[in-house]
């Protein structure tokens, strides 16, 4: 297993934290691990299994605490299963493969199949929207829905946002604060922050404490892209300052043309809080 933390204490610390937000989560819900070839995998499970499966995978340098505000209304209608991906600062296996191995998408799949669904919806935001277009275009006829925000694979990042993340790493508090508004807009401001130790919201210890990656998510090909046949939508904000949203946008137009795509005003990477318009969709679907 690769060392993901800075230190075992600030792992401790960003875990905590994490801790106390699922010992608090919104939702009646099931909290468990399933195996798989690259370790075990973190599950919070809620709603009712009456109800269509319903999959989320966060994104990268975080853990599915970036669901906290959508998830009791998407439990009221499917049953939901967020996923800590594995290498990211949630509770699962710290294992990193390349993304170019295939084991991301072998990876969601033996964790579905430990869930034993044969079929289920996916919304997946950044690095969680690459391994859901890597789990969609290697098992399309798994995936009866896919919801993305600002997903990697369709347009290479911006190379600038890792050096200016790194560069502000090294700055303290006002650094962290630097960062967070380059993922999550200039509506992130100093308020958002209360403070040093267990205080401090998960967002900032996380990129104050955890190693992200640095390889760029590489993208599909053309060939794969073509097996996207599902329902998709696709949400990005039109001031995301790490994944360009019209390259994106074009390519996606380009393979899957019953794509619903939609561009959010004022919005940069971090997508939250769209249960509403997700459920529209997936209502829309019937699943």
């Amino acid at each position: 297993m690769e060392n993901i933390y800075k230190s075992e204490v600030g792992k401790r610390e960003v875990l905590g934290q994490y801790r106390k937000i699922l010992a608090n989560w919104p939702v009646e819900n099931h909290q468990y691990e399933v195996e798989t070839s690259l370790g075990p995998t973190f599950i919070i499970e809620s709603g009712s299994k009456d109800n269509p499966p319903l999959i989320l995978l966060h994104g990268s340098v975080s853990n599915s605490f970036t669901w906290y505000g959508d998830v009791a209304s998407l439990s009221k209608t499917h049953n939901v299963y967020a996923i800590d991906i594995i290498g990211e600062a949630g509770l699962s296996a710290a294992s990193r493969p390349s993304y170019e191995s295939g084991s991301y998408a072998l990876w969601l799949n033996e964790t579905i199949n430990a869930l034993r669904l044969s079929t289920c919806s996916i919304v997946a935001m950044s690095l969680g929207g690459w391994m859901a277009l890597s789990f969609a275009t290697t098992y399309p006829d798994k995936v009866n829905n896919l919801v993305l925000l600002c997903p990697g694979g369709l347009a290479h990042e911006k190379a600038s946002f890792l050096w200016k993340a790194i560069f502000f790493s090294l700055l303290g508090k006002w650094g962290q604060l630097q960062t967070l508004k380059l993922v999550g807009g200039s509506n992130i401001s100093s308020s958002s922050l209360s403070g040093l130790g267990e205080e401090l919201p998960l967002a900032s210890l996380t990129f104050k404490y955890f190693k992200p990656r640095t390889a760029r998510m590489p993208l599909f090909s053309d060939q794969s892209l073509y097996q996207l046949t599902m329902p998709i939508l696709m949400l990005f904000g039109d001031s995301d300052q790490i994944i360009p949203a019209s390259k994106s946008i074009k390519r996606l137009k380009q393979f899957a043309q019953q794509a619903k795509i939609e561009l959010l005003p004022g919005t940069g990477h971090l997508i939250v809080n769209q249960g509403d318009r997700i459920l529209k969709f997936l209502n829309l679907q019937g699943g």
